[in-house]
Parts: C-alpha cells; sequence; structure tokens
C-alpha cells in the first residue's frame, strides 16, 4: 500500500506515486515456462470493476495536487516538486487511464536495475469514479505483442492499494495534545486536515525557530532526506538535506516518547503479546490503540493485512518508534547488506527492514529458537523478528536459508525459483496472501492466477499440466503440489526412503505434519487404499492415509 497526501497545500510528505512491478512468462512448446521481457511484450494497465462494481480510472477532481496555489500562482505540484504538470499528470509522466492521452502514458517501462518490467508514479487515489472511499482499486495488467502490439496475449487482474490515511489530526488538530501551547496562532481551517497539517509547521516553527509557515507548500524531504523520493537520485542527502536527520529519523525518534494516548486511549508502541489484552485479540491491541497506526494508513484502510495479522503487529517486525528511528545502533547482523558492516551503524531507513528468514527461520526441523523471541504456536516460527531485549530491534539473521530472501537484499527485490520475484507468488510486503475477508481485492490475483487464494503453491499455474517428473526442486525444496502421482504406489515412498529428511523438513519429524504442510485447498488422491480427502488447511502427514511411513 502506497501513502499519498490528502492535502498539498501545507506540507506534503508524499505525492501520488503508486509502483507496479510485474514479471511476464509464457511457455514454450514443451510446456516449461520462460520469461518474456520487453522484446517480446508490452505491457500496460487499465481501469476494471472490482466484485462491487467499484472502478478507479482517473485521478482528475480527487485531490488538490494540480491546483493552483492563490498566492503563488503556480500549482502544488511544481511548488512541491518542481514540475509542471498538466492535471492528471504523474511525476514520472504516467496517468490513471481515463486521463491518459496516450498508450504510452499507462505503459510499463523495463527495469534493468529490477530485471522486470515497472510501472512507477501511478497517481491513483482511494476514491472511485463514484465518489466513494475505496483504498483498494483493482487495475488490469495486460501484455501483448511487442511486434503486434494490438494483440492481446494474457492479463491479470490485481489490487493497487493506495491510502490518504497519514494522518496528523489525531494529535495536531487545533485543542489536542500537539496544538494546544498558548500564545501561538492555532489554525481554524474547517478541513481537519489541512488544519493539523497547517499546526504541524505552526509547531515547527515554535520549537525549530524555523519560518515554514510562510513557506508553504513545504516539501519534508526537502530538508530531511527521504530514500522513498530520492529526489536528487543519487541515494544520499544533497542541498539542504545535507546536516539534517532524515525523515524517517525525526518522525518516529522524535515522536517516540509521545505516543502514550490519544483521547484518552492508551497507544501501544510495543510488540504483542501484550498482557492484559482481550485473548480474543490474539495479543494484537484495537487498531487505533496502535501507535503506527495514528500516523500510517491505518485504523481504517490497514497497510498491514493479510495472512500474519491475527498474531503480529508492525512492531513485531520493525520494533517501536525508536528503534525505527535508529535511535540505537544495530547489531552486527542487523543492516541488510552485510558485506562491509560498519560498528555502531545505526538504521537505514528504507533499507534496513525486516527480513523473512527472521520469523521464518527454517523448517520443521531445522530452526533457530534464539533468546530474547519467541515462538509462535506451531512451534516453528518465530513472533518477533528481533531478540527483545536489543533496544535496535535488529533482525535476525536465519542459518537455515531455506525461506531466505537474497543475501543483502529485502524481500521486495528478491527472486527464487529460477528467478520468478518472491512478491510474484507470496503478495507485497503488508498484504502477503491469503488476504481476509474484509479486504477481497487482495486475493484477485492468486485466485486468478491458480484458482484459490494464498500463495502462489500450484505448479500449474506456469507450467504445462504433466511436463514436470516428480521432483522436490520446487520453491523452497517443495515437491509438485496437487499432482495425483504423489498417491499412487511409485509416487512419494521412493522419494522418502532416499531423503527421509527432506520430507521431514516440511512433513515434521514424527511425519504427523505441520504447519509448513498444511494444504493450500481443497484436495483428493487416489491411493492404492482408495481416495483420500483433505480440507484447505489440514496439516497433510503419513498418518493422513495410512498409519506411519512404514504402515499400510
Amino acid at each position: 500500500m502506497h501513502c499519498v497526501d490528502d492535502d498539498f497545500s501545507g506540507f506534503s510528505i508524499l505525492p501520488p506515486y503508486n509502483v507496479i512491478n510485474a514479471q511476464v512468462l509464457g511457455q514454450n512448446a514443451n510446456g516449461k515456462p520462460q520469461f518474456l521481457d520487453k522484446n517480446a511484450v508490452i505491457l500496460r494497465y487499465s481501469a476494471i470493476p472490482d466484485a462491487n462494481n467499484s472502478i478507479n480510472s482517473t485521478s482528475i477532481d480527487k485531490t488538490n495536487f494540480w491546483d493552483i496555489d492563490p498566492i503563488k500562482n503556480k500549482s502544488y505540484a511544481e511548488l512541491l516538486f518542481g514540475a509542471n504538470l498538466a492535471k492528471g499528470q504523474g511525476i514520472k509522466n504516467l496517468y490513471m487511464p481515463a486521463n491518459a492521452p496516450s498508450l504510452a502514458n499507462t505503459t510499463f517501462a523495463w527495469s534493468d536495475h529490477l530485471g522486470m518490467f515497472a510501472a512507477e508514479g501511478i497517481p491513483i487515489f482511494p476514491i472511485d469514479d463514484a465518489n466513494n472511499y475505496n483504498p483498494y482499486p483493482v487495475l488490469r495488467i495486460t501484455a501483448y505483442d511487442a511486434q503486434n502490439p494490438s494483440l492481446e496475449l494474457a492479463h491479470t487482474d490485481i489490487v493497487v492499494p493506495v491510502s490518504d490515511e497519514t494522518t496528523c489530526s489525531n494529535c495536531h488538530a487545533t485543542g489536542k495534545i500537539a496544538a494546544s501551547i498558548p500564545g501561538i496562532p492555532w489554525s481554524t481551517q474547517l478541513n481537519l486536515e489541512a488544519q493539523a497539517r497547517t499546526n504541524v509547521l505552526l509547531a515547527h516553527d515554535f520549537h525549530e525557530k524555523t519560518n515554514l509557515i510562510n513557506q508553504k507548500p513545504v516539501l519534508c524531504a526537502g530538508c530531511h532526506y527521504s530514500p522513498a523520493l530520492d529526489l536528487a537520485g543519487n541515494g544520499q542527502p544533497t542541498g539542504d538535506q545535507i546536516g539534517h536527520k532524515w525523515m524517517s529519523q525525526v518522525m518516529h525518534d522524535y515522536h517516540a516518547n509521545k505516543m502514550t494516548d490519544v483521547d484518552g486511549k492508551i497507544i501501544f508502541d510495543i510488540p504483542a503479546p501484550i498482557a492484559g489484552l482481550d485473548p480474543a485479540l490474539h495479543g494484537v491491541p484495537p487498531a487505533d490503540q496502535q501507535a503506527c497506526y495514528q500516523c500510517h494508513p491505518g485504523s481504517e484502510t490497514k497497510c498491514l493485512r493479510g495472512a500474519m495479522t491475527e498474531t503480529v503487529t508492525c512492531q513485531n517486525c520493525h520494533g517501536g518508534m525508536a528503534a525505527v528511528g535508529g535511535a540505537n545502533a544495530l547489531r552486527s547482523y542487523g543492516p541488510i547488506d552485510q558485506t562491509n558492516v560498519a560498528s555502531g551503524q545505526t538504521r537505514k531507513a528504507w533499507t534496513d527492514e525486516p527480513r523473512c528468514q527472521s520469523c521464518h527461520t527454517g523448517d520443521a526441523v531445522n530452526h533457530m529458537t534464539p533468546a530474547g523471541a519467541a515462538l509462535a504456536s506451531d512451534g516453528i516460527r518465530l513472533i518477533h523478528a528481533y531478540d527483545r531485549n536489543d533496544l535496535a530491534a535488529s533482525p535476525f539473521l536465519a542459518s537455515n536459508k531455506r525461506f531466505a530472501e537474497n543475501d543483502n537484499e529485502l524481500f521486495r527485490f528478491s527472486k527464487g525459483h529460477s528467478g520468478v520475484a518472491c512478491e510474484g507468488c507470496h503478495g507485497s510486503s503488508h498484504a502477503i496472501w491469503p488476504g481476509d475477508s474484509a479486504h477481497p481485492n487482495d486475493d484477485i490475483a492468486p485466485k486468478d492466477l491458480q484458482g484459490h487464494a494464498g500463495t502462489i503453491s500450484e505448479c500449474t499455474t506456469c507450467h504445462k499440466a504433466g511436463s514436470l517428473p516428480l521432483t522436490l526442486e520446487g520453491p523452497h525444496g517443495m515437491h509438485n503440489v496437487g499432482d495425483s502421482r504423489w498417491g499412487q504406489e511409485h509416487g512419494h515412498p521412493s522419494f522418502y526412503k532416499n531423503n527421509p529428511a527432506e520430507c521431514k523438513a516440511c512433513h515434521g519429524q514424527d511425519l504427523r505434519g505441520s504447519v509448513l504442510s498444511r494444504v493450500a485447498a481443497d484436495r483428493s488422491w487416489r491411493t492404492e487404499w482408495g481416495t483420500k480427502s483433505v480440507k484447505k488447511g489440514e496439516p497433510v502427514g503419513c498418518y493422513t492415509c495410512h498409519n506411519g511411513p512404514q504402515g499400510d
């Protein structure tokens, strides 16, 4: 989920700027998948309605981003980002489909850095064309033949989540705790968020002796470097940014000791489980009491949603606000880039993020149980990505790399299984598949590709049915999923006899099944003892069909 300011007249943290990365796979004559690049296909996005008939095809009249400042007589887009844009034009020259002057303005570029297609800077807002609020709009990604650009080859529908719930009004609205110092002319604007943003500038001027209120609109990243914007494109602070703390540091570390209560409600900035909370909440505090959700999307739009959210909060992975703000030095294993780790290195925003391997530290036989972190109820995964005694929340590095990202890379830049992007099978970082019933648009892509929600695990999503031999060389060492041959007499027994450790890695040391061997959909197998059926979510082991690994 990308964030976007819902008002640009006071200051801006983030412009309208969603990003879609995509890979295109075709099949050769033998049914083997192969990547198709810019020489083979052209990729474009278009707007389609979701199941509730909500469609988002335009960005015009949904924001004041392109409006003219009445005093400076320039658009807010130009004043903030130096870009003289037409209405509807994003700062990377992409448009929403209904506003695009040409097909080029809805076409993916090829990224040599990523080795895939990228549509960077789509100016989408969480308002549909009927003026209804919908932070989970759907776009269709269509591949066309590069030699015959009117020939459609295939398409996939995806959610393109966006939120304007980066709110300051919980604390900075006039009269609230951060806008109550006597003698300051706090804003009386009727628009609550515009009012709060004006108050932020007034508070900044009061505490830091600046004059931002007379410089509106203000781009925060103009002084506080943000890798999310990287205005100069060189990966480091330049100009007025030099000598100032990074944006993430000033926002998180400064506010870390101020998130104690909002409107009389205790605000939690510690990882779950939290003593005293209703056990029905699984240790996760209500959204309006979580520190991150006071600013990030959010108590309504849910930046963090999907498979993990029943048991973890943002802090389970990232640590508290002081940790995110880099208030303490990371442990040696903390930085993402392990090639040149410096002593005392603090967290680098947008780079030193939690890792999948920090909780998914291995398999059912070989995994970590480090001090300072609790095992989940399955006895395999961790529910904290770091040692809770570590004030910097340095993410663990797993010794068993079965579920690890690429070395020195984040999950969103990692690839596995012959180059397939990790996000292509698992979903985006904060919305890992399967989604939940409150966010059905999240699951459109996996349902489209494999017929059911959840991680892309069906081999026939990419491989022609029947083209693969029985194998243990799938993603993360998996075998062919949903292949009826495993249930036959000469299917799995020989695999177990040749390498029992590989079977136990997912099916458990006792081979009774584990969280790693749960079926992703209802399945049935023909066996020599008849048909065996299991329901979605059931773990499969030797005892599912017969009396242990040697039984009949």
